[in-house]
């Protein structure tokens, strides 16, 4: 069957509602009936657009990333992430954090659902953020060797992880912007 092109328009009106019943019910109990109703679309419509839950799941939260890293050049690492964690407001940004921790224990008992994450919003990321270092190395601001480059996803993930726990309050970008400045630039040896 051909598949159908929606309007750029009617897919983000179709992603926006995904991430909303994300936020509400979480995503073991987030169904596509319940996406056709609230994008008022035929269950046959969202699996021809996308095959499965996990893959509609993960284009909408790719959808939900404004900008590309890789349009980041700022001429030093630091002025790269402080670009990168100015590009969204602390609103965007606790809804983000909502939709991580929703999603948290979701990824580990949903293998197609990590897979797709992993395929269309981690790889992504990680080439992004590949760029953004090899840029810096480059520069001379990062050691090739830094022992660290290999875990700055770690460093990231966990700042957004360890902050509602440990500090019961959610990320915002006061906090990211300094954990960067603290813990991230001097881990690079920046």
């Amino acid at each position: 069957m051909a598949r159908t092109r929606l309007t750029p328009e009617r897919e983000d009106e179709m992603y926006a509602a995904v991430l909303d019943l994300l936020r509400e019910v979480g995503y073991d109990a987030l169904t596509m009936d319940a996406v056709a109703a609230r994008t008022r679309s035929s269950k046959a419509t969202l699996y021809r657009q996308w095959g499965s839950k996990p893959e509609l799941v993960a284009k909408a939260l790719r959808s939900n990333k404004p900008v590309s890293l890789d349009e980041i050049d700022t001429g030093s690492l630091r002025g790269d992430f402080h670009a990168m964690l100015c590009r969204a407001d602390d609103c965007q940004m606790e809804k983000d954090s909502a939709l991580i921790r929703g999603l948290s224990q979701a990824v580990h008992d949903n293998p197609d659902l990590r897979e797709a994450l992993r395929e269309l919003l981690i790889e992504p990321e990680l080439t992004g953020l590949d760029q953004l270092l090899r840029r810096a190395v480059d520069r001379g601001e990062v050691r090739p060797d830094s022992p660290a480059l290999k875990y700055l996803p770690h460093m990231l993930i966990g700042a957004f992880a360890a902050r509602q726990l440990v500090d019961d309050r959610s990320v915002d970008q006061a906090f990211l912007l300094d954990y960067v400045d603290s813990v991230v630039l001097p881990a690079l040896g920046v």
